[in-house]
């Protein structure tokens, strides 16, 4: 791959006051690194180049992105397998398609993600706000403690997203479902307005469904005319507390 700047095996580093700009695929790819900073960091390219991820982090610990800029045409932060303690605060992400995990399940022997932490981000025009992606038919996996808190979502296609029959281009059987355990997620604090009438989905696997979900003070409008915004659920019970404008789970 042609990435930009790449992160292998660095302990204890800090990476401040850099921009990217124009990668010809992921602008950052982030390997087996432990205690690694971002800080002021600026990622730009166009709404429509393929496969500019701002980030990658993989098989990493103790990541933090912190007051940095985003903007590309694909995932502004994307988190592969053996991620554990990522934080990401105060970033704003658009252009592109939001903060993500995943997608997991792909491949075999995938590591577990544990320890995701986005606060008080800002998402703005993005196919998708923040969501959490496995495919189906494939491999095993665990994503677990992953809490996205204090974000504001303007004009987001999708701004909660979680979902586990994830399978582009039909890349993939949807005949059985995701083997990826999903559990302990939790989305509080989230407003702003959605381009789409449904502002949240979990669509998690048939096969093991989520557990310990949560959904928190969601107050996302929908201006389209299709209604007032709404949420959908499969295969998952969230537990819902303070305000839910988008009612369906």
């Amino acid at each position: 791959m042609d990435q930009n700047i790449r992160f292998d095996f660095i302990t204890n580093g800090l990476v401040r006051d850099i921009t990217t700009r124009d990668s010809k695929n992921f602008h950052v790819n982030v390997l087996g690194c432990k205690n690694l900073t971002f800080q002021h960091f600026t990622v730009t390219a166009p709404a429509e180049s393929i496969n500019t991820d701002g980030i990658h982090i993989g098989r990493s610990t103790g990541i933090y992105i912190i007051d940095s800029k985003i903007g590309t045409g694909d995932d502004c932060i994307s988190v592969g397998d053996g991620t554990e303690e990522l934080h990401v605060t105060r970033v704003t992400c658009g252009p592109g398609h939001g903060i993500s995990v995943g997608s997991l399940g792909r491949y075999p022997n995938e590591k577990p993600v544990s320890g995701i932490f986005v606060k008080n981000c800002t998402i703005s025009n993005t196919a998708n706000g923040v969501r959490i992606k496995s495919w189906p038919d494939l491999y095993g996996g665990v994503a677990s403690n992953m809490h996205f808190e204090d974000i504001v979502m303007n004009n987001v296609q999708n701004p909660i997203l979680l979902d586990q029959v994830y399978c582009p281009w039909n890349q993939c059987s949807r005949k059985a479902p995701s083997k990826v355990k999903i559990s302990d997620v939790s989305f509080k604090n989230i407003r702003g307005t959605s381009a789409t009438p449904v502002a949240v989905k979990l669509a998690c696997s048939s096969g093991i469904p989520c557990e310990k979900v949560e959904l928190a003070n969601i107050n996302l409008v929908y201006s389209g005319s299709e209604g007032p915004a709404k949420s959908q659920c499969s295969n998952v019970k969230p537990k819902i507390s303070g305000i839910m404008s988008a009612s369906g789970c």
